[in-house]
């Protein structure tokens, strides 16, 4: 489980940017996953409170939100999801696609009182 050490590594730039910033008080972090991504959101949930002990955010709230598998197809052009296809254009049929977005991992946003 590789998530622990990616949540140690956002806390620090978090808490950079806390720092920079001169926030007080912090309500929540908004994190984006894509449905590709190879970080999995259960596993962050789950190692958050232990990421985060003993931190300024220690008593923040995490939000995920799931960024859409998005494909264009390469025959047609349709844009569509790749899971719910399962890599199948759903207009002709194709398989042939150039990925959108689903592979993200980021910080969106530090949400501050």
């Amino acid at each position: 489980m590789h998530e622990l050490g990616i949540m140690f590594h956002v806390v620090k730039k978090v808490e950079a940017i806390v720092l920079e910033n001169g926030l007080a008080e912090v309500e929540a972090l908004v994190l984006q996953i894509g449905e590709l991504s190879p970080v999995v959101p259960q596993y962050i949930r789950a190692c958050y409170p232990a990421a985060v002990d003993g931190t300024v955010l220690q008593n923040t709230k995490l939000e995920i939100e799931t960024l859409p598998a998005n494909a264009r197809c390469g025959s047609c052009g349709k844009v569509y999801n790749l899971i719910e296809h399962c890599r199948t254009c759903p207009s002709c049929g194709s398989e042939e696609f150039e990925l959108l977005c689903g592979r993200e991992f980021s910080i969106k946003e530090i949400r501050a009182r």
